[in-house]
């Protein structure tokens, strides 16, 4: 047992004390370089998948909407719950090293067997739909496993003085999630649609690309072993951790009243548990406890791939020179390029030269406000976007004949008077369901039909050039020419000879461009740098070394709960959109006044000095204990030798 507790001790050592060469003559660790690459092989892989899921489920499986949404939140939030599972596995048992290389391998088959699942000639429907699912499942235990541990990985490459080149590395390490993920968004499409693979759509090409993509991760990962500083693994850190809190807890409800009050509850668990764990775990605390109004962030955040992308849907998105909307939806990812530079050679050292300290928690919650501010941006915009009539028709007819005509719709009673010759009239019909799409004929004189145009693809305008118009003997193909988003149109068709066609615009477009939602994007890309970068780097810097995977797992669960949030508000409330934005705002702004003061009451610690702090106090019982035993020996030699009576 001794030998190997001192074997663990000397591994421990060998792996803080060993120094990776640098980059180019800095203070960056060449091993740091690997790690980057892997991450954006990784997100590259992740976002591409992700990309054409959605589509997958509709177009492949044959999923109505609803069911597709459900499942596709279902695996993303599943991707955010799992890093607690892989920092467990990486801080008690494996370490980060072999933690990434276990849970890539199950990340890759998991992009394989989905992969396999989108060849059509491979089983039947079900067979597709259970590999769909056993890969899902799969990528999320991999992707989410290996979430906290690359980050805390990187971290562990930098020697103990070096904060500020960690700092930044934190910095880089977020562009490459964002490059690989704005990569993956522009070419898997481009695979799925562009190719064409078994009679369709190549799905099976789209999903490969970035199960490769995920192997050459892999491979760079293993490539930097060498290079490495790796700490063994503590222990079952959530055990102990666990194991001590339940003591603790025991101990002062069962000895309060005997015993003198303790500065802290969990110094009860001291009669039991080494000072060491107790102060690591007070740590822990203290930092878990500041996360309790992370989450509101988040759920603002999450909803640029849902209620944004709705607003964008309703605005007009003729953009010149061929820009399409996929741009705008990258917007996020392509200006964190731009403003991680920025605010690190930019703006935070000019807020240095104020005289101003920016600690972390300030930038967090500089972050939160930036946030609050995109949505009321949002706000703005959707105030001005008119948007379709919710649960309303709007019905015209065109009496077109010589003699008075009735109009009667099966099951409605929309028109009680007959219509005369020549006369239009028209009734905005409210119900919760009522849909008109036949073709009415008055004596194969004279066709109506009212076209309502909303669409949620990702296009900018549509052109209707053959469009089919039947009546009982005669079928027409009509030119509407290009129709825009959010206007409500009536087509006639008169046939007195040659056939003429008349197009009426009832509700007028929609002329909110879509450049205006550029403010909201610059703003929450904003937020996000000083709040998710900060964070991460945060995670990390305030967690004890046998816990940086653990507090990391804990960072990303935020996200989580964010999504939970969005859920809970936008299912629950039931009131208008841009009232929905207004309160998101309004939550985030009095989260980060609580999010503040809480701040304002943080001592940051240096995690590091446990170590230090703990080997003198190692030392110093060493000396008592050596001074014991020379006194206790004094003693005996100076004691008379006693003889037998």
């Amino acid at each position: 047992m001794g030998k190997k507790k001192d074997k663990d001790v000397d591994a421990e050592d060998h792996g803080k004390g060993q120094r990776s060469p640098k980059l180019c003559g800095t203070n960056y660790p060449v091993s740091i370089a690997f790690i980057v690459v892997n991450e954006f092989c990784e997100r590259f892989s992740y976002y591409g998948m992700k990309a054409v899921l959605t589509l997958y489920f509709i177009h492949y499986l044959h999923w109505d909407k609803n069911l597709s949404t459900a499942v596709y939140h279902a695996f993303s939030s599943l991707c955010y719950f799992t890093p607690l599972l892989g920092a467990v596995i990486a801080d008690s048992w494996l370490g980060k090293f072999r933690t990434v290389i276990y849970l890539s391998i199950v990340y890759v088959i998991g992009h394989v067997v989905k992969s396999v699942g989108a060849i059509p000639d491979v089983g039947d429907s079900t067979v597709h739909v259970v590999l769909s699912m056993l890969g899902l499942v799969l990528i999320a235990f991999g992707t989410g496993g290996i979430k906290p541990c690359v980050a805390a990985f990187g971290g562990d490459q930098f020697d103990e003085e070096h904060t500020e080149e960690r700092r930044k590395f934190f910095s880089i390490f977020y562009m490459s999630i964002n490059a690989g993920s704005v990569l993956s968004t522009i070419i898997t499409p481009i695979l799925r649609g562009d190719v064409k693979c078994f009679g369709g759509d190549c799905y099976a090409l789209a999903f490969g690309v970035p199960a490769a993509l995920m192997v050459i991760a892999l491979v760079v990962f293993i490539a930097g072993s060498g290079l490495y500083k790796k700490s063994p693994p503590e222990g079952n850190v959530l055990v102990r951790v666990c194991k001590c809190i339940g003591f603790a807890i025991r101990n002062r409800w069962n000895n309060s009243k005997k015993s003198p009050k303790r500065s802290h509850w969990l110094d009860w668990a001291e009669e039991k548990y080494p000072k060491r764990l107790i102060q690591e775990i007070k740590m822990v605390f203290r930092v878990l406890v500041l996360y309790i109004p992370l989450p509101m962030f988040w759920a603002l955040f999450d909803q640029q791939g849902s209620r944004w992308t709705l607003q964008a849907t309703r605005m007009n998105m003729d953009f010149v020179m061929g820009v399409c909307f996929c741009v705008v939806k990258m917007l996020n990812a392509l200006l964190i390029l731009v403003f991680i530079p920025i605010f690190d050679m930019g703006v935070y050292p000019l807020i240095g030269l104020c005289r101003i300290k920016l600690t972390p928690l300030k930038k967090m919650a500089a972050g939160m406000i930036l946030a609050a501010l995109a949505f009321c941006a949002a706000t703005v915009v959707e105030i001005n976007v008119i948007p379709p009539p919710a649960k309303e028709s709007l019905v015209q007819v065109y009496n077109l004949m010589d003699s008075e005509v009735t109009v009667q719709f099966p099951g409605h009673t929309v028109f009680s008077d007959p219509l005369k010759s020549y006369e239009v009239t028209s009734l905005q019909y409210r119900q919760t369901l009522i849909t008109f799409y036949d073709v009415y004929t008055f004596n194969v004189f004279s066709v109506y039909i009212t076209i309502i145009h909303y669409s949620q693809l990702f296009f900018s305008l549509f052109r209707y050039n053959g469009v089919v118009c039947k009546t009982n003997s005669d079928q027409y193909l009509i030119d509407l020419g290009l129709l825009d988003f959010g206007a409500f149109y009536t087509v006639i068709l008169s046939k007195v000879g040659d056939r003429v066609q008349f197009l009426m615009e009832d509700i007028q477009a929609n002329n909110i461009h879509i450049a205006w939602q550029v403010p909201q994007y610059v703003f929450i890309t904003a937020g996000e740098v000083m709040f998710s970068i900060t964070g991460l780097e945060f995670s990390y810097s305030q967690a004890p070394a046998s816990m940086k995977s653990v507090l990391q797992a804990g960072w990303l669960m935020t996200v989580a709960f964010g999504n939970v949030i969005v859920l809970i508000v936008a299912e629950g409330a039931g009131m208008e959109q841009w009232t929905e934005f207004l309160l998101f705002a309004g939550l985030l702004v009095a989260v980060s006044i609580i999010f503040s003061i809480m701040a304002y009451f943080y001592t940051y610690v240096d995690p590091d000095q446990l170590d230090k702090i703990f080997r003198e106090d190692t030392d110093d019982e060493k000396v008592e204990s050596s001074d014991g035993k020379k006194n206790e020996a004094v003693s005996l030699t100076d004691m008379p030798k006693q003889t037998k009576m």
